[in-house]
């Protein structure tokens, strides 16, 4: 039942979010085109539910020259690959606006555990063990307001297990309200390794 809630919530919350947002949309896109050559948005292969791949969408932050398929905090000195605008972008989480249309298709939620890129295989074969990979992705999650990129894929994949053991109102309520309480504080953002 809670499945159906949620779903209409995501629909209506991302119909609302794209409609008040998009002056601040056009803003930023005119930012990211000033500040350096390639597209405004970034795309790239993830899995959601049931390890069904889909492509989020993101607002450009790295530059043109950016090793792909890599997740960033993983990446040698992550610093040298971002823009200007995206250093304030990802410190802001601007740059995860885009994932509204994703909500809206249904490839995502407001909140589930954060897609794994499709070649994550440590991450995807440790959320499969606590049970995470067959819930809705999301936006925001329960190991996003625990530590973010600052966590081992054991401890993201537990935490992301223990958001699916509790699925339902209260934990998507909690965990909204820590994202807010995170994404002011600028917690748990780490650029490279």
């Amino acid at each position: 039942m809670y499945k159906i809630v949620k779903r209409w919530i995501d629909i209506i919350g991302a119909i609302c979010g794209l409609i008040f947002l998009f002056p601040l949309f056009v803003i930023l896109a005119l930012v990211i085109k000033l500040d350096s050559e390639g597209p405004i948005f970034f795309r790239q292969r993830r899995l959601g539910r049931d390890k069904k791949e889909f492509y989020i969408l993101k607002f450009r932050t790295m530059k043109q020259d950016t090793p792909a398929n890599i997740p960033t905090h993983q990446l040698r000195d992550a610093k040298q690959y971002l823009t200007r605008s995206g250093r304030w972008l990802r410190k802001m989480s601007l740059d995860e606006l885009p994932q509204l249309v994703n909500i809206l298709k249904g490839d995502m939620s407001f909140i589930g555990p954060r897609p794994a890129l499709w070649n994550q295989e440590d991450l995807i074969e440790k959320r499969e063990q606590y049970g995470a990979n067959h819930v809705p992705v999301g936006l925001s999650g329960w190991a996003q307001v625990n530590g973010r990129d600052k966590l081992s894929i054991e401890e993201k994949a537990k935490l992301d297990g223990e958001y699916a053991r509790q699925f339902g109102f209260l934990m998507d309520v909690k965990c909204f309200l820590w994202t807010i309480q995170c994404v002011i504080k600028k917690e748990g953002i780490q650029e490279g390794e």
